[in-house]
Formats: structure tokens, C-alpha cells, sequence
């Protein structure tokens, strides 16, 4: 495989940020009308791109952004902040958790649950007061400047449906049920345009867990 550029991680990464910054920036100033159906597509667009931002510290989480530390965990602790008041490091300490103990009681992703006690379960793992407080002083603080139903509708919902296509698609999908492999995970079948739209190839999950090094826009080759 041919060998990634080092700086190319990073590109990707601040091309990601443009993309939810300048989306984002445009629809809390769009003066919109209820009845246009791009309202509800751009719901979805937005999100998209929220879950963008949380792939982009998971790329930080493996140090695949780039190979200097100092910023490769910059872009990790700014874009976990951005998608929601959560702390790289702690994320970080957890993630790694799940890697090294997947599919086990101290797996924090992992509950033998149904979806929604799995889907809670792994929210109560992550979400703390003072992110939910962090996330309350921006809200407060942005409507000052931004009518609130742009803020609901655009802020809000898309990151609160991104967890959702997170968990679905990059845990819970892959994680469910029993597995024949030491990772306990199974894979999308090969079809990358589902793959990127669905997780940032992340439905690729067990290519990801053979090879954690393999940064998101260089996943599908795993599977190739």
C-alpha cells in the first residue's frame, strides 16, 4: 500500500472543520421557510458533518492525523469540543479502553443490552455534568445572536442525531451478537458510498480493528 503523506491527515481533518463551520455558519443566518424541503435535508447534511468532526478525533484518538503529537492532539481536543463540550483526554483514556477490552464487561462501549439500554448505556459513559453545562452556556450564549429555532433545528438536532448514526452504525451494528474473530466485530459488506454516507467508513469495523492505524479516508483500501 502506498505510503500516506504525513501532512495529508491534516489537510483532511481541516477540510472536515471547514466544511461543518461554513455549513453550520450559513444556517443559523438562514432566514428559511418551513415548507422548503432543503430545511430538512440540510437537518441531515449537518449532521453528517457533526459526525464528521467526532471521526476526526477518532483519527487524533489512533494518532493518524499526524505524526506531530503536539498536533495531531490539538485538532483531537478542538474538534471533540466543537462537537460537543466533550474532553479529548477523556475520550482518549476510553476509547483505548475499548480497544483493549472489547466486547467485555470493561468494554465501555459494549452493553448486553437491545439498542436503546446499549444506546444509553454507552451515552452515560461519555456524557458528564460539565459538558452538559459547557454545552448550556453556548446555547444561552448564542442566542443572543442567532434566532433559536435556526439553533434547534441546526445546532442542536444534527449533533443529537449524530450520536445516534454514530452508535448505530460504528458500535452497535458492528459490535451486536457473537463474532468468530478476536475482535468481536463484524463488517459492512464492500460498498464504499454506503460505507462514507452511512460512517465515514466506519461500517468497515472490523478491517478498522485489525489495522486501528488505518486512518478513515484510508479505510476502504482495508477492505480492497
Amino acid at each position: 500500500m502506498k505510503k500516506i503523506n504525513p501532512h495529508t491527515g491534516i489537510l483532511v481533518a481541516l477540510a472536515v472543520i471547514a466544511c461543518w463551520f461554513a455549513s453550520l455558519f450559513f444556517l443559523l443566518n438562514w432566514h428559511f421557510n418551513w415548507s422548503n424541503p432543503l430545511v430538512y435535508l440540510m437537518v441531515f447534511v449537518q449532521m453528517h458533518l457533526y459526525t464528521g468532526l467526532f471521526i476526526t478525533a477518532h483519527d487524533a484518538m489512533h494518532g493518524t492525523i499526524s505524526p506531530n503529537k503536539k498536533a495531531n492532539n490539538f485538532i483531537g481536543y478542538l474538534v471533540v469540543f466543537l462537537y460537543a463540550g466533550f474532553f479529548y483526554n477523556r475520550l482518549y483514556a476510553k476509547h483505548h479502553q475499548h480497544h483493549h477490552h472489547v466486547h467485555t464487561e470493561k468494554d465501555p462501549d459494549f452493553a448486553p443490552h437491545g439498542f436503546w439500554k446499549w444506546y444509553f448505556s454507552f451515552m452515560l459513559n461519555y456524557v458528564t455534568i460539565i459538558q452538559l453545562v459547557i454545552m448550556a452556556i453556548a446555547y444561552n450564549l448564542l442566542k443572543i445572536w442567532v434566532d433559536e429555532k435556526n439553533l434547534l433545528l441546526f445546532w442542536v438536532l444534527p449533533s443529537l442525531l449524530s450520536t445516534f448514526q454514530l452508535f448505530y452504525f460504528g458500535t452497535y451494528l458492528p459490535h451486536k451478537g457473537e463474532h468468530d474473530n478476536e475482535y468481536h466485530s463484524t463488517t459492512l459488506q464492500k460498498n464504499h458510498f454506503i460505507a462514507f454516507i452511512t460512517c465515514y467508513f466506519f461500517g468497515y469495523h472490523l478491517e478498522h480493528h485489525q489495522k486501528p492505524g488505518m486512518p478513515w479516508w484510508q479505510l476502504y483500501k482495508v477492505k480492497e
